[in-house]
């Protein structure tokens, strides 16, 4: 029989909200909190499960969470209100190991998602879903962009943030520099001297687009760090799309062969 926490002061509960809370704290335990009863397993196929916490109710709805990986501890409503920040909850939460990975992975003939400063969680997580489902090789995030295993972004993007590998960069401008020299285009999506989606092509030596915030845009270096700028056209009924529909546009037309 699994240990049974009853204490919302236990330890191991302590550390789980601790790693939901705090960004540097995932960092440098290079661990993440995920709570949800789809999730976790979804993240378990990706992800190292090294703690599953759930309560009886979740245990009895869901017989299939004794068969994931890791130790498991039962835990009473009000511990699991706790580790959830909110009286409502699934009842299955999970602590990982975060995966890893650098720039070193980044290959002529990639494709490439680079985000700069996207500090909407629900955003990023959609986009990390959407690289996922469009094949794409990796997505790169600036510094300033939503921490891809914080909660809320976790769950936007329905376990993609382990299905596709992220790597956290500081400025994008010579991130885009070696991507070039490596023979990838790297296309910036803005709307000044930029031509329409409908007429950029990858190419072989692969592709990588780069996109900013609704409300920022991307940097005026980054721009230039590119070899062009697309935009998606519109009609003049909206004055522009939140990121999350904008890149998964640019995603869908860079999709890989056969999708």
């Amino acid at each position: 029989m699994d240990e049974k926490i009853s204490s919302r002061d236990n330890t191991r509960i302590k550390y789980a909200c601790k790693l939901a809370a705090s960004a540097s704290f995932r960092r440098s335990e290079g661990r993440f909190f995920a709570e949800g009863r789809k999730l976790c397993p979804e993240l378990a196929r990706g992800a190292r499960l090294e703690t599953l916490f759930y309560t009886a109710a979740a245990a009895e709805k869901c017989p299939e969470l004794a068969a994931l990986p890791g130790t498991h501890y039962l835990v009473e409503e009000h511990v699991a209100e706790k580790l959830a920040g909110v009286p409502a909850h699934q009842g299955v939460f999970g602590l990982f190991e975060t995966p890893v990975h650098t720039l070193d992975e980044l290959r002529a003939g990639g494709r490439y998602l680079a985000l700069e400063a996207v500090q909407d969680p629900g955003n990023v997580g959609t986009l990390l879903r959407s690289a996922a489902a469009f094949g794409f090789d990796g997505v790169i995030l600036s510094e300033g962009c939503a921490a891809p295993y914080a909660p809320k972004t976790l769950r936007a993007s329905m376990g993609a943030a382990v299905r596709v590998p992220v790597i956290e960069a500081g400025a994008l401008s010579p991130v885009l520099a070696a991507l070039r020299q490596k023979g990838v285009v790297c296309l910036a999506a803005a709307l000044y001297n930029s031509q329409p989606l409908g007429a950029a092509q990858a190419g072989a030596g692969g592709v990588c687009l780069v996109i900013g915030s609704e409300g920022q845009g991307l940097r005026e270096e980054t721009i230039a760090a590119c070899d062009r700028a697309v935009r998606i056209p519109m009609t003049d009924r909206v004055e522009s799309l939140n990121a999350g529909i904008a890149g998964s546009i640019l995603l869908w037309h860079f999709r890989g062969a056969g999708l």
